[in-house]
């Protein structure tokens, strides 16, 4: 199983184009810290990719790897769908970027899949540009990557009923936020990508534990991050995102599992993103890393 990391940065990516804070201002100044929202390109087979959601930043991703590039064919391309972990417009709104391909595969559970036709539209929007299909993300049952059945398997993992905000009024479900375990049954070996994590149910532990690799969520390093740096009256709990560090906090929980663990989904805010952040030694101190973008992972 061969993953490419295509960006580890939460909403607004790094730097945001309104902000001017250290992390922000810091991006700008060494463009070395520079972040594209978090996204995961897994091979599906001999040059077939599918990208784990669909950021703004997806064509500047797409062309940052040359495994993901069109050819040899004028219009063949090797990407040949999107699974999605949620609906939030951070990991939605390069849907509408793929407009030109010849069809497009969006893979997702039933309530993204409701939020993304029904509230965004993307159905009316996208049919005169291309044939849309979906394929039922299912939390019950493990599902192929590829469409044509072979080769990489994923399972839906329920990690919170987290609705985006424009569908706020929608129905309560369990599956609004998921993780994704990849399983390679050639190999044997599994790997766990959860972005948005708000809360740490068993089966998403249990999963974790299995996982030779596990990429999560890092949005916050601590708790009172948002209200300590005026970016939110409420907590990063409160916003639908575990801290790193803390009570609360996932790095004392993924200190524990056996498989090489990351963080991804950085927001502008977190400390992590200066290289030179004493807060990186306390991560190698517990064997727990971050994940750059453009990062490779073979399982």
């Amino acid at each position: 199983m061969l993953l490419r990391v295509l960006g580890t940065a939460a909403g607004g990516g790094i730097p945001q184009w309104n902000c001017a804070c250290p992390g922000c201002s810091g991006a700008r100044a060494h463009p070395g810290r520079r972040r594209r929202h978090a996204s995961l390109a897994v091979r599906a087979g001999e040059g077939r990719w599918y990208l784990v959601n669909a950021t703004p930043d997806i064509g500047d991703q797409i062309e940052a790897h040359p495994d993901l590039h069109p050819g040899p064919g004028a219009r063949q391309t090797p990407v040949a769908g999107v699974v999605l972990t949620d609906a939030e417009l951070d990991h939605t709104l390069g849907l509408w970027r793929l407009r030109e391909a010849d069809r497009l595969e969006i893979v997702a559970t039933a309530p993204v899949r409701e939020a993304v036709e029904d509230r965004l539209r993307l159905g009316e929007v996208l049919t005169p540009y291309t044939t849309v299909t979906w394929r039922e993300l299912d939390t019950r049952r493990t599902v192929a990557l590829d469409s044509s059945g072979s080769g990489v398997r994923i399972d839906a993992v329920p990690v919170s009923g987290k609705r985006p905000r424009y569908a706020a009024g929608a129905p309560g479900h369990d599956a609004w936020v998921v993780a994704l375990r990849l399983h390679d049954p050639d190999t044997g070996r599994t790997a766990l990508y959860a972005p948005a994590v708000a809360a740490w149910p068993d089966a998403l532990h249990r999963a974790a534990a299995e996982a030779d690799c596990v990429i999560v969520d890092g949005t916050f390093w601590d708790d009172e991050e948002p209200r300590r740096t005026g970016i939110s009256p409420r907590t990063a709990t409160a916003m639908g995102h575990l801290p790193i560090d803390g009570p609360q906090g996932t790095a004392r929980i993924l200190a524990t599992l056996p498989g090489r663990c990351l963080y991804t989904h950085l927001n502008n805010t977190n400390p992590l993103l200066d290289p030179a952040a004493p807060e990186h030694k306390e991560l190698a101190r517990l064997g727990l890393e971050v994940a750059d973008d453009t990062l490779v992972i073979e399982l």
